[in-house]
């Protein structure tokens, strides 16, 4: 199974106290393979930074880079689904241009998503993916 990850979701999955640590670990387990384009990883980049340190940043995307299970992919067309926050464009084009199963998100402004017939787009929550991955 292909997963794009939104950077809300990876935030709240890296603390290990976290109650969506089990995202990480299921990551690790090889549950579902994790697609990620050079423009979101960046997001990741500065987002942990700010929240966490630059240590906790380059651990996090030392695994991304070097896990068996990461597919790096880049999108060549711009869908611009959505119009509240066009910086969340960089996840649904990637998941169009990579055929991913599920987009991962915490945030509303992907909702409009599933209101398409085309492209389709399965947009999960990370409690509703949860659900998926450990079932």
């Amino acid at each position: 199974m292909i997963v794009v990850v939104d950077t809300n979701c990876l935030l709240a999955s890296i603390p290990p106290q976290s109650r969506h640590y089990w995202l990480y670990q299921a990551f690790e387990r090889g549950l579902f393979e994790w697609l990620i384009s050079n423009e979101i990883m960046s997001e990741y980049e500065e987002k942990i930074t700010s929240r966490y340190s630059d240590v906790t940043a380059n651990l996090v995307l030392s695994i991304l880079s070097a896990a068996h299970n990461v597919i790096f992919a880049e999108p060549y067309f711009k869908w611009n689904i959505i119009g509240q926050d066009a910086d969340d464009n960089k996840f649904t084009d990637l998941a169009i241009a990579g055929n991913a199963d599920y987009i991962v998100t915490n945030d509303k402004h992907f909702d409009i998503a599933k209101t398409l017939d085309f492209p389709k787009l399965n947009i999960v929550t990370l409690d509703e993916f949860k659900k998926i991955v450990l079932t």
